[in-house]
């Protein structure tokens, strides 16, 4: 029953709007592209507890007064020995993403 009220959705989908329906398919990838919360959680939270908010086997991040730059460095490169690094990894916008997101944190 779940199969057949997914494709009557997709079908109304596509009778309604066909443009609508390329367009969500091309924004899809865009929010996952940016989504540093999620991504934070992932790939961060395991050493960065709390979301970030509290000391782990990594800093807390928030209210941090490291740069953008300085963050941004870091999530690319690593720290050796203490941080791998994510540069082979993430797009420049996902790191963006996530220094934004780090930038949300509150003490």
């Amino acid at each position: 029953m779940r199969i057949a009220k997914l494709t009557i959705l997709i079908a109304g989908i596509a009778v309604a709007s066909p443009a609508g329906l390329v367009a969500q398919q091309s924004q899809a990838p865009d929010k996952i592209d940016i989504d540093g919360e999620t991504m934070f959680a992932t790939s961060c939270g395991f050493c960065h507890q709390s979301g970030g908010r509290a000391d782990g086997r990594g800093p807390k991040l928030a209210g941090t007064k490291r740069s953008d730059d300085f963050i941004a460095e870091r999530v690319r490169k690593g720290k050796p020995g203490a941080m791998p690094a994510y540069g082979s990894v993430f797009s420049e916008s996902q790191i963006m993403a996530i220094v934004a997101y780090i930038r949300t944190l509150e003490e």
